[in-house]
């Protein structure tokens, strides 16, 4: 690691955690110690997360190395999302309405629905018999 990160923030989506490190330099995004394109093997899920660069135009401004653990790619996506958007705002607040009005800054809240004894899933019974 080069220099001291300018700012460091957390990102949550359904079980995931995501710790992102800005640093100034040339756009470089590790993740958990590997490159971008080969932790995140699908367009849409680098497309989420290179959102918040994307719409405020920092793309080559920022270098983000980020540790994630927990829940699954697509969930880890959104985590690293929220945390490079807050930390963007840390570092600019005049770029918090934009950020704010794309929707970045919001926390998603939908969970997992929690099992209920008797059923088979959260809402799934089992099956009836008349007779």
């Amino acid at each position: 690691m080069a220099s001291q990160p300018l700012t460091q923030t957390t990102g949550r989506r359904k079980e995931s955690v995501a710790r992102a490190r800005l640093r100034s330099g040339t756009g470089v995004v590790t993740v958990n110690g590997r490159t971008f394109d080969d932790y995140f093997p699908m367009a849409t899920q680098r497309m989420v997360v290179a959102e918040a660069l994307r719409v405020t135009s920092t793309e080559t401004v920022y270098d983000v190395d980020a540790s994630i653990h927990g829940g699954g790619v697509n969930g880890q996506a959104g985590a690293l999302r929220m945390a490079i958007a807050r930390s963007l705002v840390e570092l600019d607040g005049e770029l918090r309405p934009v950020l704010k009005k794309a929707g970045l800054l919001t926390r998603d809240s939908r969970r997992k629905e929690s099992k209920k004894y008797g059923l088979k899933k959260a809402r799934k019974a089992p099956q009836f018999t008349k007779r």
